[in-house]
């Protein structure tokens, strides 16, 4: 029996891996600590919070606030915490910087600290392939966990710079650290201004898909659960200090994505338009996953294609989940001065 404690847990990547955590281990309680921005949902894990009883606990929180992170940690003495709180969405990184370096990187180190002040066994850091920078459309370069740091948004550098402060909380207090650097992920319950939920609800709504004229950028796709899995076993068998890559190695661009999501749902080529790039707009990520795979005995088992419909049928019958959330969406990308 043990504690998992889940900052970001109302978030898409992070409910996701309670309700994998908890189906994986039926004698553990997770704590789910999230300040409940407008990108967090309480209600993705509605189901979850009704069927695991005293095993799933919400408490909501912000992770800068060292005072509320210690007196939980002290109070429910988890065996491990594994940090997803951030703010995320390059978009908005664009507008609201400030946002991001705080909660990313200063929220982290006061998470940190509290972590090293409670004694926690294990601290597990959830980043980016984006802090990596982006690579050109037809190279055969991937990253590696030795590549260099070369952030090119704000988003990114705010996470290259949370990496780098735990790291140094393992060099310099010796808290017990592991990061993970994952690829783009998709599943259900994802907040819909990210390009796949995004899309499908413009789709849903017989709107047209707004894509960046760049729209030959490529992403790297990981399920959500395959993502769960890979921070399970870096959990259990990676070694403190390290990063691991956790990436797919499956790729499509940006017009690849549209083209089937409106396959999906029976859609024409109509239904596509195009906008201006956003300001740094990375054209390319790509992880050598190699060292998970071959030192922990990781890899994905979603099959992209099916994974893929499921997640776009799941928008389809989940409009309650997701119309309320359209009107947080305050993004105007039409003008990156805003």
């Amino acid at each position: 029996m043990a504690t998992i404690f889940v900052t970001g847990g109302a978030g898409f990547i992070g409910s996701n891996f309670i309700r994998y955590w908890l189906k994986r281990y039926p004698d553990d309680t997770a704590v789910n600590y999230d300040l409940l921005t407008y990108a967090g949902c309480e209600e993705s894990l509605t189901d979850v919070a009704e069927s695991a009883g005293g095993r799933y606990i919400f408490e909501q929180g912000d992770i800068g606030d060292y005072d509320r992170a210690l007196s939980l940690f002290e109070t429910h003495k988890p065996d491990y915490i594994v940090n997803f709180a951030a703010e995320s969405h390059n978009s908005r990184a664009v507008l609201h910087p400030e946002d991001f370096f705080q909660t990313n990187v200063v929220g982290t180190v006061q998470l940190m600290k509290a972590a090293r002040d409670a004694k926690v066994p294990r601290f597990h850091h959830i980043s980016t392939c984006e802090v990596y920078g982006d690579l050109d459309l037809d190279t055969d370069e991937v990253f590696t966990e030795e590549t260099p740091y070369q952030p090119k948004t704000p988003y990114n550098a705010s996470k290259a710079a949370a990496d780098m402060a735990v790291r140094t909380f393992y060099l310099t207090f010796g808290l017990p650290v592991t990061i993970s650097n994952c690829a783009n992920n998709y599943g259900p319950y994802q907040f819909p201004e990210k390009v796949i939920p995004r899309f499908a609800t413009l789709a849903l709504q017989n709107e047209k898909l707004t894509l960046y004229k760049s729209s030959q950028n490529k992403r790297e796709w990981l399920h959500a659960l395959d993502h769960a899995t890979a921070i399970d076993l870096i959990l259990k068998k990676g070694a403190i200090g390290e990063t691991y890559n956790v990436g797919s190695g499956l790729e499509i661009d940006v017009e690849g994505i549209a083209d089937r999501i409106l396959e999906t749902l029976g859609l024409d080529e109509s239904f596509k338009t195009y906008v201006p790039d956003r300001p740094s707009h990375d054209r390319r990520y790509l992880l050598d996953s190699s060292k998970l795979r071959n030192e922990l005995g990781w890899s994905p088992e979603v099959d992209f294609e099916e994974g893929f419909r499921q997640t776009i049928h799941w928008y389809r019958d989940h409009p309650e989940w997701w119309k309320p959330l359209l009107e947080r969406i305050d993004i105007d990308e039409s003008n990156w001065k805003k």
